[in-house]
């Protein structure tokens, strides 16, 4: 009977071994869950550093991303058709409004020129007049065809006059009175067509002014000329070659100023006006910003991409920017006071959620928050703070709701003073 007592008791033990090496682990556990506790054992306190929320002023702005373009580009033609004789310009080369860009071989136009200038001559001489000192032409009445054919008539009918009193006293045949009466018939009609050959001549004069001027813009149309300042991105001709009516020459674009256009998502239709300040960098100077003002803002909204258009005009004195460049940058709206902050250092952000950590009592308390802009080191928070807050700035992976902590710097309770080693700590007891 004693060996089956000692038997059953290995037994109890064997089954109650396991219990109590479960429980006294517990028990640790627990320990650990006092942290902070004054004399239980449990880790001290984490030290932390703090920070406040602080009001700032923020600018806000609207992100953009585009292509610079000339807001002046386009191709010269030549007006007339001939041969090239010279062009003046090089690619790249800066033009002013009204600077000769290609001469077209002139001897032709001077001849067509000069035959016009003959027929406006001879018409204005039909019409009593020089086209110097008198240029438009007298009255009907006073031009000289009319004049003659004005004095045929009324001789002829102060003729007929006569020749009319004597037949009545029969002193004139019926022959020469008939005679009278058909000569006044033929000066009238002389005296109408000079009226309308002086018609005729009137409207052909300002057919050979009109002929006369355009030969005279053909001969000028020999110098072709640039419209507007820019720089030649294109030559397209060469000495010596024939082009016809409408044959580009030259390709200019405009440097100064550019536009920046770019498309701006709906959600900022009521944020962006004409104005408003941008800045920009583009990759071939990334360490410079450039700046401009937005110009045209488009009135309505792509339905494809849900966008609007916008055109930023940029100063460009330098010419360092050129059309094409493709720009980053953001639009100036608005300047914000008084805005809710936080240094960023005391933001943590784990699987895409934001919170800060709230000490209160020494004891932590996680708090979710939503962010805003950035304004330097700052960060705008939206919502979760309302202003006073203590926040822990440092060792943020280790923090959780209910951890206890302690300014940095200070001595952890119960713990040995920085430098001093625990052995000596003890023997000094």
């Amino acid at each position: 009977m004693a060996i089956n007592n000692r038997s059953a008791g290995k037994g109890v033990l064997w089954f109650i071994g396991p219990i109590v090496l479960f429980a006294l682990t517990m028990g640790c556990g627990g320990g650990n869950q006092a942290a902070g506790k004054k004399g239980d054992g449990g880790p001290a306190a984490i030290p932390i550093h703090t920070t406040e929320p602080v009001r700032i002023a923020i600018q806000r702005q609207v992100d953009l991303a585009g292509t610079l373009i000339s807001p002046e580009q386009a191709r010269v033609s030549s007006e007339v058709a001939g041969v090239v004789r010279q062009v003046l310009v090089d690619l790249g080369r800066e033009v002013v409004p009204n600077q000769v860009l290609v001469r077209i071989e002139p001897k032709e136009m001077e001849i067509a020129l000069r035959r016009a200038e003959s027929q406006l001559r001879q018409t204005e001489a039909q019409l009593g007049i020089d086209g110097v000192t008198v240029k438009e032409p007298p009255p009907d009445e006073q031009v000289a065809a009319v004049r003659t054919a004005s004095a045929n008539r009324d001789d002829a009918r102060a003729q007929l006059a006569r020749a009319q009193r004597l037949r009545s006293l029969n002193l004139l045949s019926q022959a020469d009175l008939d005679a009278a009466q058909t000569r006044v018939k033929v000066t009238e009609a002389a005296y109408q067509t000079a009226l309308e050959d002086v018609q005729s001549l009137r409207a052909s004069l300002q057919e050979r002014r009109a002929a006369f001027e355009l030969a005279q813009k053909k001969l000028n149309d020999t110098e072709i000329r640039t419209p507007v300042a820019g720089t030649v991105s294109e030559r397209l001709v060469q000495p010596g070659e024939f082009i016809r009516e409408n044959t580009p020459v030259i390709g200019l674009v405009q440097m100064n100023p550019l536009k920046l256009r770019t498309g701006v998502q709906e959600r900022y239709a009521g944020q962006i006006k004409p104005g408003q300040t941008v800045q920009f960098r583009v990759e071939p100077y990334p360490d410079r910003a450039f700046a401009g003002k937005v110009g045209n803002v488009s009135p309505a909204v792509d339905q494809g991409t849900r966008t609007f258009t916008v055109e930023i005009l940029v100063e460009n004195p330098e010419r360092l920017l050129k059309p094409g460049f493709f720009a980053k940058g953001a639009i100036l709206t608005q300047r914000d006071e008084n805005v809710l902050a936080v240094p960023e250092e005391a933001i943590s952000t784990l699987a895409g959620v934001t919170a800060v950590f709230v000490e209160e009592n020494h004891k932590i308390r996680q708090q979710l928050v939503s962010l805003g802009a950035r304004e330097g080191k700052f960060v705008e928070v939206i919502s979760g703070l309302k202003g006073g807050e203590t926040l822990a700035s440092s060792n943020l992976g280790q923090l959780a709701t209910g951890i206890a902590v302690r300014p940095a710097g200070e001595r952890a309770e119960g713990k040995p003073e920085t430098g001093a080693p625990e052995g000596k700590r003890q023997e000094g007891k």
